[in-house]
């Protein structure tokens, strides 16, 4: 294969600023001579916290050869602000320098289309591989070992300590808590999310009565000052006495015994789950994909998989997971549950006939009856949100992340990036505001006529009355801010160019290797190309009556390794989600080209999962 024509670098420049490098503003010639990676982020997307957990051993394994910088570029107008960036970098624990980018001029020099990317740029400064999605850290490790050799060999490799600079810890009894629960003496149990803890509060809300977990990044099982957690989230109350603990970070439920304290796995591997895993069976032999939130409904534990975009459920008696809803495409479609889209579920409250459900990535309030199948009372997909107040089929959140039943049959929302607590009322279809000055709010709980909120990005639970009549405040609408790709209208070319990586070949042992879906918002847009299909180029009608709208691609491609002497070679799933803005115009292009697997300038290269 024929060599790629080297490219520099482009600087890394962005208003924001930086965190985690003491006040010093590295640029690309200060990293010379070291490998770096660059991973275009934002803190709302899951699949990029996936990479930032990815990135951690090699991060550990080739600390004086690589240097890892993240570029926050935000989708939510609340990403933008610098505060919230430098929160989001302590509260995931992010060990490297990050670049704020709030107006995306990083994203737009590097031509990046999907969050998150990676770019690996070699010691001589040069880009040699971008990957879109997550699951590349293996491709790059083997990258960035062929690059120690082949630059120690050329004199060019500069060996070292890198630019990044650890913060100073805050003496806090929180640190960013997630999900908060009652417990029936009436103390809290508060999940410490960034101190990988669970913590129990008195009735007060502040005092600490005990904590459980040792403090520490793992995953073990044991006593409450030996176990481990890895940013634990959801907490929902057995019918055994027991707390189910949503383990997030490491894909999996725990089990809290409240008398003793002890710690042990209900459910997960401690691995990700990836496409083609299974998704049913005994509880602790099925991988799981950062579950959020738990709620009992139904005599059975739902789980907000945010990770794939589903509904799973627990069955304590059986003690078996299942996937209840959800197909794994991100995006607001309701209906039966095998037939329904998510956008990282993040919050469940569960009532006798309903389990409602803050769906993040869409700003939605959604909600699942009896029967299993989905509904959506507030919002409208992946690009609208933002803080109005109103009817249902007007109104709008900014990605919250936690729903609580009240007494009268509303609900109240965590409205996380409006730091507001909202309410819903199914009677009247109506969404008023019950609070603001809140700062990300991920959680409420009831106690009398009270709420308690989790305020995490304030580090405390806040309690507050719940009014009368609701607050009022300025209608504000938004829609995601990227460059519109302008097309002409008529017949559009979509071409998703896959390659498997080097040393594998497409898996066609049965049928089909590849898939493609493609969808619109709004529906209008495409005339005709949408649905699914296993050719990954296609011809799409567009609409020239719509100006401007969304194009939704999915693309999926599997392959295995190409060794005739391994009777078992390893396979993989190679999926990344798109959701491309576009711009009908006349001297528009008629080809939209969409890389599903980057390749670097030798061939080589991989490529699973993305948020798009």
């Amino acid at each position: 294969m024929a060599k790629r024509i080297r490219v520099r670098a482009p600087e890394l420049i962005g208003k924001g600023g930086w965190i985690n490098t003491g006040d010093r503003e590295p640029g690309l010639a200060e990293l010379r001579g070291r490998i770096v990676i660059v991973d275009f982020w934002t803190f709302c997307c899951v699949n990029c916290l996936h990479v930032l957990d990815e990135l951690r051993e090699l991060e550990e394994k080739h600390q004086d050869t690589v240097v890892v910088i993240g570029v926050h570029s935000p989708k939510f107008v609340h990403e933008a602000e610098h505060q919230a960036v430098v929160d989001a970098v302590e509260r995931y624990g992010v060990a490297h320098p990050v670049l704020d980018d709030p107006e995306l001029a990083t994203w737009k020099q590097y031509a990046v289309r999907a969050w998150p990317t990676l770019v690996v740029i070699d010691p001589e400064g040069y880009v040699v591989a971008q990957h879109a999605g997550e699951g590349h850290v293996h491709a790059i490790e083997r990258l960035v070992t062929e690059l120690e050799a082949e630059h120690e060999a050329k004199g060019t490799l500069r060996r070292g300590d890198g630019p990044y600079v650890a913060p100073e810890p805050e003496p806090t009894d929180l640190r960013f808590p997630g999900k908060a629960l009652v417990l029936p003496g009436g103390t809290f149990l508060v999940s410490d999310t960034t101190r990988h803890q669970l913590v129990e509060l008195a009735a007060d809300g502040e005092s600490v009565v005990r904590r459980i977990g040792s403090g520490a990044r793992g995953f073990g099982d044991g006593t409450a000052a030996t176990a481990a957690f890895n940013e634990p989230q959801g907490l929902a109350l057995l019918e055994d006495g027991s707390v189910v603990v949503a383990d997030t970070v490491n894909h999996a439920l725990r089990r809290l015994h409240l008398g003793s304290g002890e710690v042990t796995t209900l459910a997960g591997t401690g691995r990700q789950w990836w496409q083609g895993s299974p998704t049913a069976g005994p509880a602790r032999e099925i991988d799981l994909s950062s579950p959020w939130d738990v709620a009992l409904f139904g005599g059975q534990v739902w789980i907000a998989m945010a990770g794939v975009h589903q509904l799973w459920v627990y069955d304590p008696v059986e003690e078996a997971v299942a996937v209840a809803a959800g197909t794994t495409n991100e995006g607001l479609v309701d209906g039966p549950g095998a037939e329904a889209w998510f956008a990282q579920p993040s919050g469940l409250a569960a009532t006798a006939d309903r389990l409602w459900l803050a769906d993040s990535e869409t700003s939605a309030l959604r909600w699942v009856d009896l029967d299993g199948a989905v509904h959506t009372a507030v919002g409208t997909g992946l690009f609208d949100f933002g803080h109005r107040d109103g009817a249902a089929d007007e109104a709008l959140f900014q990605h919250p992340l936690g729903v609580t039943a009240l007494p009268d049959g509303s609900v109240a929302v965590s409205d996380t990036y409006n730091h507001a607590l909202r309410r819903y009322d199914p009677a009247t279809g109506e969404v008023t505001t019950l609070a603001t000055d809140l700062r990300e709010p991920s959680d409420a709980v009831l106690v009398g006529e009270d709420i308690v909120v989790v305020e995490s990005a304030r580090h405390r639970l806040t309690r507050l009355k719940l009014p009368e009549e609701a607050v009022k405040v300025a209608s504000v609408a938004h829609r995601t801010q990227r460059a519109a790709t302008e097309v002409a209208p008529g017949e559009l070319r979509l071409d998703v160019i896959f390659q498997a990586p080097a040393g594998q070949k497409l898996d066609t042992r049965y049928g089909p290797s590849t898939r493609l879906l493609v969808s619109s918002t709004p529906p209008e847009l495409l005339l005709s190309g949408g649905g699914a299909d296993s050719d990954l180029s296609r011809t799409l009608h567009l609409d020239a009556a719509v100006e401007e709208g969304v194009l939704h691609v999915s693309a999926m491609a599997a392959s295995c390794d190409d060794d005739p002497a391994n009777a078992y070679p390893a396979c993989h799933v190679h999926q990344q989600d798109w959701g491309v803005p576009v711009r009908l115009t006349a001297e528009g292009t008629d080809r939209l080209p969409l890389v599903l697997a980057g390749m670097d300038d030798a061939g080589r290269d991989d490529a699973d999962g993305d948020d798009a």
